[in-house]
């Protein structure tokens, strides 16, 4: 693995837990910096990562404190507070 792909992973965990500490900004900033990193790189974003951050305000998304995850018709349907909705199948 890669030293730039370790530190997305780590940007990654770092704006989880600002998310949970109530470090909205802070936690934007570390997913901008990951995601400019892989751009830079040329290097693809971890799945985890794509799943769980919200392509519209940037923020890390960690259920029960600003995402809404419900299944609807074999779909998981992922909500984040702005409003912006991710669908994914599962099986």
């Amino acid at each position: 693995m890669s030293i730039a792909a370790e530190r997305i992973e780590r940007l990654h965990k770092l704006a989880r837990d600002a998310v949970r500490e109530g470090h909205d900004d802070r936690a934007r900033r570390y997913v901008r910096r990951a995601r400019r990193l892989a751009e830079r790189n040329r290097l693809r974003l971890p799945r985890q990562f794509l799943r769980f951050t919200c392509d519209r305000c940037d923020l890390a998304l960690v259920p029960g404190a600003n995402v809404q995850v419900r299944l609807q018709d074999g779909h998981v349907v992922i909500t984040c507070d702005c409003g912006e909705h991710d669908r994914y199948p599962y099986e």
